[in-house]
């Protein structure tokens, strides 16, 4: 296709085409059975109109996996600052924060499939995901920084034992490394990261369906747990979502 003659608007909608007709695949084929000539026989193209658009199909993948990371940042940005403004707390912001990342990954599965499941064979992700890839850790450390500061946060119980275990990218992240009792603050707040992602993939592939009876409750009670091991209260009475 010769895009000589194309102008910067057209081209970008036929991006977002390509995209949208993607996007859809990847609910149905997964990451891995995502194609160039599926997306083109799927859009309706013909395969040289996505190739001048996606020259690859790890280009595709790329621009995929920069959007939902983007995307899924950003409801949790929205739903933290929400809180915020109306004077929540802390633990109140955590809950709000998580919260729009479930709602967002069940409404778009294919693509928190392709950003937390398993990896796609063959595929490597560049260095531009980083960033956006370090939005939703970036949105937790933000909240647990801000109770730090407030003097919401309960000394642990027990301090681990052990080496430092962060790489200083962590530790810029969160804004470095507060002194104790909460010197291990950042390596927690990973705990919680983690248990975050973890708690969602077992909704979202129904791992947690035949264990427990309110799978949004069950979220909440989660989050709260895992809030401990910071030291960080959630408050329980919250309105609560359904599925």
């Amino acid at each position: 296709m010769d895009v000589s003659g194309t102008s910067a608007t057209d081209e970008n909608t036929r991006r977002e085409a390509i995209k949208a007709t993607a996007r859809q695949l990847l609910v149905k084929l997964g990451a891995g059975g995502l194609s160039l000539d599926a997306v083109a026989s799927g859009g309706g193209l013909a395969v040289a109109e996505v190739e001048a658009v996606f020259p690859h199909r790890d280009d595709l993948l790329t621009a995929l996996v920069i959007d939902a990371y983007n995307d899924s940042a950003a409801a949790m940005e929205r739903a933290d600052q929400a809180a915020g403004s109306a004077g929540a707390s802390a633990g109140a912001r955590l809950l709000a924060a998580t919260r729009a990342l479930r709602a967002w990954s069940f409404a778009n599965t294919g693509e928190f499939t392709l950003i937390y499941g398993s990896p796609v064979p063959d595929y490597h992700a560049p260095q531009d995901t980083v960033p956006p890839a370090s939005r939703t850790p970036a949105v937790l450390a933000g909240i647990v920084r801000s109770a730090l500061e407030a003097g919401e946060l309960t000394p642990p119980r027990r301090v681990v034992p052990g080496p430092p275990l962060l790489r200083p990218e962590a530790v810029e992240l969160f804004g470095g490394v507060p002194e104790a009792p909460f010197s291990d603050i950042v390596e927690r707040g990973i705990v919680l990261w983690s248990s975050l992602i973890g708690l969602l993939v077992f909704q979202v592939f129904s791992r947690t369906h035949d264990s427990v009876r309110d799978e949004s409750a069950y979220f909440d009670f989660a989050i709260a747990v895992a809030a401990e091991g910071i030291g960080l209260v959630v408050p329980s009475g919250e309105d609560t979502e359904t599925d």
